[in-house]
């Protein structure tokens, strides 16, 4: 399987200074009839990524509900995201040397490669948390 769109995520946006640490949570709405394609690639990139970033955790939707709460609970067109992970780093700054420098690495290369499709991605987020 190749990445088929030629796609790779968008290079990050310029840093803000910010000390770390800070956390990078990346929430993904993937097609839910390709999950088990993607479910078999991510198990292999999370173990690629872990070599080179602290990725602190890489999850898939196991096919239980969300349970959606609150005061407005609003479903969203998609639902809730069916793929999450957490990355740590030190700084933005380093945030953004590290992604980068990440494609340039053969072995996240290769493994890019077999990406079962970018165009499964239906929505992408990507939040920066920090200690409370």
């Amino acid at each position: 399987m190749s990445n088929q769109a030629g796609s790779r995520p968008e290079p990050p946006e310029p840093g803000s200074g910010t000390p770390g640490p800070i956390f990078e949570i990346r929430d993904y709405h993937y097609r839910s009839d390709r999950m088990d394609e993607y479910r078999e690639w991510a198990a292999g990139a999370a173990e690629v990524l872990a070599k080179r970033l602290d990725v602190l955790g890489f999850w898939v939707d196991v096919g239980i509900p969300a349970r959606i709460m609150g005061s407005e609970p609003i479903d969203l067109p998609y639902g809730s995201a069916n793929v999450t992970w957490m990355i740590r780093w030190d700084s933005m700054e380093q945030r953004e040397a590290e992604w980068e420098a990440l494609w340039d690495d053969e072995e996240w290369s290769a493994k890019w490669e077999e990406h079962p499709g970018f165009e499964g991605y239906l929505k992408m987020s990507i939040r920066f948390l920090g200690p409370a």
